[in-house]
């Protein structure tokens, strides 16, 4: 049987497969389980196969990879165009089929155990970080129709939460000071479990080699370390930094036609969670910047001249963006270069 290419709709207990000639013909078209997905693929000639990026596409390349196939992964936005007509699984095979083909076509790397676990231990601590921000803003809203205020922030909750519950002069009922109560102990259990995630975050940094060297950026800590350390592994998967930017949605969008070029705001597009990382670090950079003397600090200085300061935000946060691809990509240490001395 001559097979071209594979392609696998993935789903929870069924997946949908579809195997098309050179010519486009389809040469097998079927339903399976997963074992008996697994099976089959095993009792194959080593194809070409394809799959959208989804919950599961890991495992099931990895599977199929130790098979001996060659595993393509694609963002779901790329299969689309290549459906025909109505939408069904085995049409969404056959677009898939067809789109791991195209050579100009951009695919998503493989993950490993490491960074699957890596990007857990990211997913939790912010589900956490917003459980306790929406918890902070419930307490502050039950406070303010008792006529108490305070400052956002789990600084200011902490250093009041105790004094306020203990003052028997607030226009507290016993009920409300009972539901506080509550609330405070959750909030004292969120920070804790924020607190452990964020100390695994700062060791797997110290352990990692390649974190290592992204600490010395300027504006990387361990969170954007480990965060794209577990998003893109070592940076092969884009051909330069600039792909990598565009990939965070740091980068101008843009809409041409007639050869009129038109740019707007940022894209934000892709990894939202990274981006904003990046763009905190940029601000990060911004408070400590006037003790930078090397070039890139000169860099900064000049933009802050001429452009406003969440432009200079983002464009920090583009210029980190590329630093960071550069060091994972070439496995080299960042090193500072001081404009002074060159001088």
């Amino acid at each position: 049987m001559d097979i071209a290419s594979i392609g696998i709709d993935l789903g929870k207990t069924t997946f949908h497969l579809v195997a098309l000639t050179e010519q486009g013909k389809i040469v097998i078209r079927k339903k399976f389980s997963r074992k008996q997905l697994l099976a089959y693929t095993a009792n194959l000639q080593h194809s070409l196969i394809g799959m959208e990026a989804c919950a599961g596409a890991h495992f099931i390349g990895k599977a199929l990879r130790d098979q001996g196939h060659d595993i393509r992964i694609i963002p779901a936005q790329f299969v689309k165009p290549f459906r025909k007509s109505n939408k069904n699984d085995f049409i969404d095979a056959e677009a898939i089929a067809e789109a791991v083909t195209r050579k100009n076509m951009r695919f998503v790397p493989i993950k490993t155990d490491e960074q699957l676990d890596l990007q857990a231990l990211h997913r939790v601590r912010d589900r956490l970080v917003h459980r306790r921000t929406a918890l902070i803003n419930q307490i502050r809203g039950f406070l303010l129709e008792r006529g108490i205020a305070f400052n956002k922030g789990p600084a200011n909750l902490r250093n009041q939460m105790a004094s306020l519950l203990e003052n028997a002069d607030l226009n507290l009922t016993p009920r409300l000071r009972t539901l506080l109560d509550r609330l405070w102990a959750e909030w004292k259990q969120l920070q804790y479990d924020i607190e452990v995630a964020s100390e695994d975050i700062e060791r797997i940094s110290s352990e990692d080699v390649a974190c290592r060297r992204l600490r010395h950026i300027p504006g990387v800590g361990p969170l954007v370390a480990t965060a794209t350390v577990a998003a893109i592994g070592n940076g092969a998967a884009f051909g330069k930094a600039r792909d990598f930017s565009a990939w965070l949605g740091l980068v101008p969008r843009q809409h041409s036609t007639g050869g009129k070029t038109k740019l707007y705001g940022i894209s934000k597009r892709g990894n939202k969670y990274l981006r904003r990382l990046f763009v905190h670090g940029a601000r990060a950079v911004l408070l400590r910047i006037k003790k930078d003397t090397g070039q890139f600090g000169q860099w900064v200085h000049r933009l802050e001249a001429r452009t406003a300061r969440n432009k200079v935000i983002v464009a920090v946060a583009n210029k980190l963006a590329r630093i960071v691809w550069a060091v994972l990509f070439r496995e080299q240490a960042y090193w500072f270069q001081d404009a002074s001395a060159e001088a």
